[in-house]
């Protein structure tokens, strides 16, 4: 806990064997996360196996595999199922570092930043840890245009790493989301659209042979779902279609 506020850390994992202990025990190191739940999106490895022998872990398991997005709706779930007040997503293979959970934390806690990003593109870790350049490119050239349509500026919109507070997380209406990668553009397009404010702090990326990644055919798929949700945002708010939330 932190000022009396239970932390709950979810991992929405996918072939996260060879990495989710490493990305538990960093995590678990922070002394202050009372609970992680992992939610295996039907995996093919080993991941749910070794899940279960870790301590104070939630191990839920999707019998069919429900995408990125449907992974997550289990996560939030089951985190305010389980009285989370602060609920902090990171992926489990190891590309971010869980020795940012108390920064989030605390950004969150201290009531200024309901929502808190950790950015691959602050301080420019991205490419450092290895990011490949068409990536990092579309990355920058999506920001650009996401924040002028959203009227926000963020450093990125990509990161699989973010804290909510409790109270935001129960206003948004996830399960309208997609269940694709999109999911994570959409939540952010609400929180926006709520007129919270999001903090971002820096964070440090590593792309591991075994980090979880997609394909060219699938990024630019989440590209265009990312531009058709900024899209619908700025038509909403010129009153030309249904609000978000």
């Amino acid at each position: 806990m932190i000022n009396g506020r239970k932390i709950v850390v979810v991992m929405p994992a996918y072939n996260a064997a060879r990495t989710l202990r490493r990305t538990y025990e960093e995590a678990m190191a922070q002394g202050m996360v009372d609970l992680v739940i992992v939610v295996d999106d039907a995996s093919h490895d080993e991941t749910v196996a070794i899940a279960r022998t870790l301590d104070r872990v939630q191990v839920e398991v999707h019998p069919e595999n429900r995408g990125y997005g449907g992974n997550q709706k289990t996560c939030y779930r089951l985190a305010l199922s389980a009285g989370a007040d602060i609920v902090i997503m990171i992926h489990p293979d190891y590309q971010y570092t869980p020795q940012l959970i108390p920064a989030m934390a605390s950004l969150v806690v201290s009531g200024l930043y309901p929502c808190v990003l950790a950015s691959r593109i602050l301080g420019g870790g991205a490419l450092r840890g290895g990011m490949p350049l068409w990536k990092y490119v579309a990355n920058r050239t999506l920001t650009l245009m996401e924040n002028l349509l959203l009227g926000a500026k963020l450093s990125e919109y990509h990161t699989g790493y973010r804290a909510f507070d409790r109270d935001l997380l129960e206003r948004l209406p996830i399960n309208s989301n997609s269940d694709d990668f999109v999911f994570d553009n959409q939540v952010l397009a609400q929180v926006i659209w709520l007129g919270y404010a999001i903090g971002e702090v820096t964070c440090p990326a590593k792309y591991l042979p075994e980090a979880s990644s997609i394909n060219f055919r699938r990024s630019v798929r989440y590209g265009l779902g990312c531009l058709a949700t900024a899209l619908r945002f700025r038509f909403a708010r010129w009153g030309l279609g249904s609000p978000l939330v």
